[in-house]
């Protein structure tokens, strides 16, 4: 074969090998971008009083309802089943109830349950909307406040009250302004809320369990809020969006020694420590192509967390 028809050979040879790729590349090539069609929304995570189980919120073909499974995510059942809305569940730390909001009745009332959804009773009426119940260290009575989003977006005045679980006496602990997210320390002699201070901002504030001697914990231009106590009483978690998404943090009791305690990316809210307080679980949401997701997310504590400002 001459020297030109060699040449000409291996260009026939390259044209064909090159117009092959392009055939396949075009085979290759995307029609068009997926995107997520189905989404989630569960949240609220609560421990049991052993650390062995966690009650939690889900919504199922359009209500929200309480599920219950174990500490590791595994094995989830739903313990409420009827076409209305249940959230912000609280176990007691007995493990012998479960404390939750419910429209069952028309507007949002407190209601207590068996932890395998039986046993259900109100324990608030009809005349005012109460939400985020929370126990004494004895099981003995409920912490919860009216609703503060009466007329959303804008905020107005709500209550926190205590109610005794036999004699149904409530008593109002906290007026003036719009106060929400109460919880008693494990001592009992103490009580963190959650107050709004202006249209934007959101503080942490403390006071003797009666409501007397109330105090800002935060003091920040942020919107912090959500508290919760450690639970020996020494620390309080809270979530705040001073690193401009929403993150969790940690505190010492008395307001000092803010700590991040994980990087997370959306919306990060509603705390809750362990009972060995090794793990802090909490809900995340975020904005995925055209719908919202809400998942429960743990933080493993394994060392002393970093001061941040």
């Amino acid at each position: 074969m001459s020297f030109n028809r060699c040449v000409s050979f291996l260009l026939l040879l390259m044209a064909v090998g090159l117009a092959r790729l392009s055939v396949a590349g075009a085979q290759q090539r995307a029609l068009t971008l997926a995107y997520q069609l189905t989404h989630v929304d569960q949240g609220e995570p609560f421990f049991s009083p052993d650390g062995s189980k966690v009650v939690f919120e889900t919504t199922v073909a359009g209500f929200q309802q309480i599920f219950i499974m174990n500490a590791d995510g595994s094995n989830p059942t739903q313990i409420t089943h009827d076409a209305v809305t249940h959230d912000s569940p609280s176990w007691s730390p007995d493990g012998r109830k479960i404390a939750f909001v419910s429209d069952k009745g028309g507007d949002e009332s407190i209601y207590i349950m068996n932890p395998d959804g039986t046993g259900e009773e109100r324990m608030t009426d009809n005349r005012h909307r109460f939400i985020h119940p929370n126990w004494s260290a004895d099981s003995a009575k409920l912490i919860f406040c009216s609703d503060d989003d009466l007329k959303p977006p804008r905020k107005n005045a709500s209550e926190i009250y205590s109610l005794d679980i036999q004699s149904k006496r409530l008593t109002t602990l906290i007026s003036g302004g719009t106060n929400t997210y109460p919880s008693w320390s494990p001592d009992g002699k103490k009580l963190v809320f959650r107050r709004m201070i202006g249209e934007l901002n959101s503080e942490v504030f403390v006071a003797n369990s009666d409501g007397s001697d109330q105090r800002n914990l935060t003091n920040h231009p942020a919107f912090d809020g959500w508290p919760a106590w450690s639970p020996d009483g020494t620390q309080i978690v809270f979530a705040s969006n001073r690193r401009s998404n929403y993150q969790i943090f940690v505190m010492n009791a008395d307001g000092s020694n803010v700590r991040l305690v994980a990087n997370t990316e959306g919306r990060a809210t509603e705390p809750r420590w362990s009972p060995d307080g090794s793990r802090i679980y909490f809900t995340n949401c975020k904005a995925v192509d055209w719908g919202f997701d809400c998942e429960v997310f743990a933080a493993l504590l394994t060392q002393t967390l970093p001061s941040h400002p």
